[in-house]
């Protein structure tokens, strides 16, 4: 019997690594200096730290410490690539294209600059969440600006084609930026791999702390031109204004590192266990549907629909298992998941959707409860719908 309540939402946010509160810990006290501080030792101490932070996240993704950015998470990288792009240059006409199922700190500076008169096209993906080549090709105009696709979704978990999506955009000199914050630190993401201009990234997701996170820009010709959102003191290379989140800085950095080296072994660990909820789930009880393709997903990522079942009280009746229903940053809407309804899931299908995260606390144990607590759940509350 594993310890109660389990924590099967790691999508939402993870626990932070002890190993990385450890190395945060002496930039609270002893070492609390302005990392822009010049001109004595606690300042310098915390600039070192930054600097090394900056390096440990760039080595995660493949990129040069002088690409990245530090922000307060993703929601601020997105929108910094998403209007800095569009903003760096008023004069030429602007077109955005995107995809339906992404991440609302995506599609909420989009319709923002729809409002101001910038043209955006918004893709549909195929009914597994993989984006049609074709789809991106056929939208792409002569004044689109930026394609900006999510690596994986926060959702179900799919995967996009990062880097096959990136040879459209390069061969005709269009912006390529992917939200990222999902997918570094659980499989590779490497940006020269991937021959994206702009990576959002986020610390909490990586088993770090909240409220960090970073803006990959590429620096190689041609130069990426970003406009500033936030102005106010020129920190970050005059992209992001405000003094420097030092600890969490330190923890981002620590938690990529662990990520880098830990990666692969429990990314196989993590996608067996999420492969024994599948199958102990589905072996159980009927009418069980995989939310998007289960072959290019994330390994910690299962979302399941259960036919016949009201997902209010799916949520209400696992009391003691810490689950989802569609984003967390959007948890409080009634209506069903966008990204569910894109894939062309209907709303009841929908609402009686389950988004389960594992992460690198997860163990068989915590699976196996979990399979028989959501099987025998499911049952009663088929038992209780009215028999047409």
């Amino acid at each position: 019997m594993p310890n109660l309540p389990i924590y099967l939402d790691h999508h939402a946010t993870t626990p932070v690594d002890p190993r990385v509160v450890e190395s945060m810990l002496p930039f609270f006290s002893e070492s609390f200096g302005n990392a822009s501080s010049k001109h004595h030792s606690f300042g310098w101490s915390a600039r070192d730290a930054v600097a090394k932070a900056r390096r440990q996240v760039a080595e995660l993704i493949g990129a040069d410490p002088r690409e990245i950015f530090f922000t307060s998470g993703a929601t601020e990288s997105n929108n910094l690539a998403v209007r800095g792009v569009v903003t760096a240059d008023t004069d030429r006409q602007s077109h955005v294209v995107t995809i339906a199922t992404e991440h609302h700190a995506v599609l909420d500076p989009c319709r923002r600059l729809e409002q101001e008169g910038v043209e955006v096209t918004y893709v549909s993906p195929k009914k597994d969440g993989i984006c049609d080549l074709r789809d991106i090709e056929r939208v792409l105009l002569p004044h689109t600006r930026l394609v900006s696709v999510m690596t994986a979704n926060n959702e179900i978990g799919v995967l996009q084609p990062i880097d096959q999506i990136s040879e459209l955009t390069r061969s005709r000199g269009i912006l390529f930026h992917t939200d990222a914050a999902q997918a570094a630190g659980k499989v590779p993401v490497d940006v020269k791999t991937f021959g994206v201009d702009l990576m959002s990234l986020t610390a909490h997701k990586m088993c770090g702390p909240k409220g960090v996170g970073a803006l990959y820009i590429r620096r190689t010709r041609p130069r990426v031109k970003v406009s500033p959102i936030v102005e106010g003191g020129g920190h970050e290379q005059g992209l992001r204004s405000g003094t420097l989140n030092v600890p969490g800085i330190v923890g981002f950095g620590t938690a990529a590192e662990l990520s880098h080296l830990e990666m692969k072994q429990e990314s196989v660990r993590i996608g067996r266990l999420r492969d024994r909820l599948y199958a102990g789930l589905s072996g159980k009880i009927g009418g069980v549907k995989v939310n998007g393709s289960l072959v290019e997903r994330l390994p910690h990522n299962l979302n399941v629909s259960f036919d016949g079942v009201e997902g209010e009280s799916l949520l209400v009746g696992l009391d003691d298992i810490a689950v989802s229903s569609g984003a967390a940053c959007t948890s409080e809407t009634p209506e069903p998941s966008h990204v569910l309804r894109a894939l062309g899931v209907n709303d009841h299908l929908a609402r009686a959707s389950l988004r389960f995260g594992l992460g690198r606390a997860t163990t068989e144990a915590e699976i196996d409860y979990a399979i028989e607590k959501v099987s025998s759940l499911v049952v009663r509350l088929r038992e209780l719908v009215p028999r047409v």
